[in-house]
This record gives C-alpha cells, structure tokens and sequence, in this order.
C-alpha cells in the first residue's frame, strides 16, 4: 500500500517538475545564471583556454551626418552587430518545453573588447544595447548604435569632384590572434546594398561602396577595416564658385572692347579682380591648411586671378604709353606753331618797315610826279617786296603729328597682340584644368 501511494505521487510530480523547466528561470538555473556568477563575465567563454573566440562583425553604414574639412573628421551613424560563441551557455531546447533564445543583460557576460581606432568622439554618441541574445547553440548576439566621429585623411586635390575614402578598423585591445579573431558575416556587395537601402542621410556625399579588408597587423591582433568610398556632390560648389570665376573670367575678356575714352575700363578690371579675391576668400574658410599641395579648385582660383591681374597691368602700361605719346606730340606741336607765328610776325615787320622806307624815299625824290602815277608805282614796290604766302599751321601740324600717330599705332598693335595672347592663354588652361576635373567625374 505504501509502494503505490508512493507511485501516485511520483507520478502526480512528474508533470510539476516538466512545468516548471519550462520557464526562463529554470533555464537561468540550469545556466547556472540565477546567481552572481564572476567567472561568465571576466573569462573568455572557452571551456579549452588554447581555443580561438571568432568574433563576427556587421556594421551597417546608417547615415553620414557631418565631414569637417578643417580638421579632418568624418561623422557618422553606424549600427553594430557582433556574433560569438559562448561554450558555457549551451542547452537542449527540447528540455526546456522548446526555449530556443534567451534575453540576458550583458553585464552579466564576457563581451568583446572591440576598440574602433579611428575613433576621435566621446561616449555620448555610443548607446549599447543593455541586453544580449543567446541562442540555445551557444550564439550571443550584441547590437550597437554608434555615431561615431572618426579621423580621416582627405585628399582634396580634385575638389569639388573629389573621392574621399575612410577606414573604420576594429580590433581587440588586450586578445592576440591566436585568442580572439575577428571575422565578417556579410560580404561587401550585400553590405553596401544594404547600407544604401536604410541609409537616412548623406548630406552632400553619396556612397560608392564598403570593402572590407580582415588581416593580422604588426602587434599580431586581428583587424577587421570597413573601407567605406564616398563621392561628393558637387553641383553647389559648381554654382557657388566655378560658375562665377568662369563667368568674370569672360566679362575680363570682354573689357578689351570698352573704349579707352570713356574712362571706365581700368575701373572695371579692378573689380573683377577684387570679385576673384572675395571667392579666394570664400575658398580658404572651406579647404584645410594642412594640404602638402593645392586643390585643383585653388589651383584654378590663382590661375584666374593671376590672368586677370596681368590683364589690368597690361591696361595701365598701354594707357601709360598712350598719354605720354600724346602729350609729347601737343608739347612738339605747340613748339612748331610758336616758331612759325614768331618768324611771321618778324617778316611782316621787316616788309612793313621796308615798304614804308621805299614810299618815303619816292615820295622825296619824286614830288613832281603826279598823285595817281605814285600811287601806281608805290602798289608795284609794296607787291615786289612781299614775300610768297607761308604755309598753313595746319599742314604743318599735320606733319609734326606724323611720327606720333606711327607710334600710336604701335600701341594699338601692342594691345592686339596682348589680346590674342592672352585669349589663347585663358582657352587653354581653362581646358586644361576642366579636362583634370573630368578625369575622375564627368562634369558635362
């Protein structure tokens, strides 16, 4: 009687027992995790020190929020998943009424030491997950999101259509490789789709791609380098700042045609060179000065305003020559006319005096002679001793300016040629510079 009433309640526990197994606490329990447990939290989770933890990485480019160019820092919001086998945290699903995951916080668990060595921000842009995922095979999963500034070196030499590339590496701080190993689970087409997909902001950069480079660097710890490739947009910085130096660049090559006279011409090329000098300003806030050599965009801004500069220089010297060559034609010419008044007056003086001489002495040797005779003979002396009509001022003026419109002409040459030059110079290396730009984008 006694047996059996001790079968009834083996049996009637049975089902008790299965019941409670099928709770997370009985799990945790069976984890040996219901109770402060050091040992799951300071050592690698291996039951054989000699084996190696794989750590698998995923990090999902989720936006790109700022890039500094003066200091060189990029900004960006990433998502991290990180994969691990735990020997330690290993169950028989079908024990456990089929509990498959279990949700556990992770400061009670080992969790890589992953460091990101490009990393330049401080901690409040890092939210960790509180809670870690385990799987009843041993997977712990752990997610992180991230905005992360890190360094990056720019090269700016084709700006604006310039590529920069920048390296997120992550790699343990205290595990060699022979310890811990870093290894990937998405490969570099699916990861840059995927990024691409769920990307919320890129600003004024566009994705090209991510490629992912695992290796063993010289301090024998494994790295895993997401090389992320980004293509700027450059349609504002062609608006802002290309456009406006084309367009002085050909008001520069159209004040050739202003007129000297109207006074206006010097004036105009001075302002363009001061409008160039305003857009290198706007260039030199936006380019860092640790550069070892110019931007193309700087390259061109110089390249212009040194054009423009030699045209206004060019402009003062021709209207130099011009002024010097007509006032030393008015100084000879004012000489001339001086010389020829003077030698007037003095012969018209000498044939006055000479006339009156003549008449007088006619007139003394001759006072029987009728009135109308003298007269007829004093007319014929008067005619005899003037001298032939001179020449007109004018005619002589006309070849004293001679030589100086031949060397105003020379000066108009000059300025010809300069022109024609100069045109050549600026066609060229405007092609030469947009077709170093085109290399690399296509502009048109």
């Amino acid at each position: 009687m006694a047996a059996l009433r001790t079968l009834l309640l083996a049996l009637a526990g049975f089902p008790c027992s299965r019941t409670s197994e099928c709770s997370y606490f009985g799990l945790l329990d069976h984890l040996n995790m219901t109770k402060s447990n050091q040992a799951l939290k300071i050592s690698r989770p291996v039951k054989n020190w000699t084996s190696t933890t794989l750590v698998q990485l995923d990090m999902v480019l989720d936006g790109i929020l700022d890039m500094d160019e003066k200091f060189q820092t990029i900004t960006n919001h990433i998502w991290l998943k990180m994969y691990w086998i735990n020997e330690f945290l290993i169950w028989n699903s079908s024990e456990f009424c089929g509990i498959k995951m279990l949700t556990v916080p992770s400061s009670m668990l080992w969790t890589p030491d992953i460091i990101i060595q490009e990393d330049s921000s401080n901690d409040g842009g890092s939210d960790e997950d509180p809670l870690v995922s385990v799987f009843s095979y041993g997977l712990v999963i752990l997610n992180k999101r991230l905005q992360l500034t890190s360094a990056c070196k720019f090269d700016f030499f084709r700006f604006p259509f310039d590529t920069q590339t920048c390296n997120i590496s992550f790699s343990s701080m205290t595990y060699d490789e022979s310890l811990m190993k870093l290894g990937k689970v998405m490969s570099d087409t699916l990861l840059t789709e995927v990024s691409e997909q769920i990307m919320l902001t890129a600003g004024e950069w566009k994705l090209v791609n991510i490629t992912i480079i695992n290796f063993t660097s010289v301090t024998m710890k494994s790295k895993l380098v997401y090389r992320i490739s980004l293509e700027r947009k450059p349609f504002l910085y062609i608006i802002n700042l290309i456009v406006p130096l084309l367009f002085l660049l050909v008001l520069d090559l159209a004040s050739f045609f202003i007129s000297d006279s109207s006074g206006e011409k010097l004036g105009f090329k001075v302002t363009i060179l001061l409008s160039i000098f305003v857009l290198l300003s706007i260039l030199k806030d936006i380019l860092p000065s640790t550069e070892e050599s110019l931007p193309l965009m700087a390259i061109y801004c110089v390249l212009v305003f040194t054009l423009v500069w030699i045209n206004v220089l060019e402009t003062m010297l021709v209207g130099f020559l011009k002024d010097f060559l007509c006032c030393g034609d008015e100084d000879d010419r004012s000489s001339e006319v001086f010389q020829v008044k003077t030698q007037q007056e003095a012969d018209n003086h000498k044939d006055s005096a000479g006339v009156a001489e003549v008449a007088e002495a006619e007139t003394v040797n001759r006072p029987l002679e009728g009135r109308g005779h003298g007269e007829l003979k004093l007319r014929k002396l008067i005619k005899g001793k003037l001298k032939p009509p001179q020449t007109p001022p004018e005619r002589q003026n006309s070849r004293v300016g001679r030589s100086g419109c031949s060397r105003l002409r020379l000066v108009k040459i000059f300025d010809s040629v300069f022109f024609v030059l100069y045109f050549i110079t600026v066609v060229s290396s405007q092609v030469f510079i947009f077709v170093l730009w085109s290399s690399t984008f296509q502009i048109f």
